[in-house]
């Protein structure tokens, strides 16, 4: 998803809804797409260690997430939705 994509998504009742909640009551989904957001704006050549890292830790959760894809349609679960959370919508 690009910036913009996941800059709507964030705004939505759906992004609020899914994921596991930390002490704020905020998925952690939730706080990490804002992150993902600002990685996408940064230049490769700018960004740090903890950027990479945060890189990693998304991409092992997608991959983990998406082995569970549930039969049929996606289009409105909250596995699709948890997953637009970490900055990826496998529907498309």
């Amino acid at each position: 998803m690009t910036a913009g994509e996941l800059e709507k998504w964030l705004d939505t009742e759906w992004s609020r809804k899914v994921g596991q909640k930390e002490g704020s009551g905020e998925s952690t989904g939730h706080a990490s797409v804002r992150l993902i957001i600002k990685l996408r704006r940064t230049r490769q050549n700018d960004l740090s260690y903890d950027d990479l890292e945060h890189m990693r830790k998304v991409t092992g959760y997608v991959r983990r997430h998406a082995e569970q894809r549930p039969e049929g349609d996606v289009s409105d679960t909250r596995w699709r939705h948890s997953l637009m959370n970490w900055g990826h919508d496998l529907k498309k």
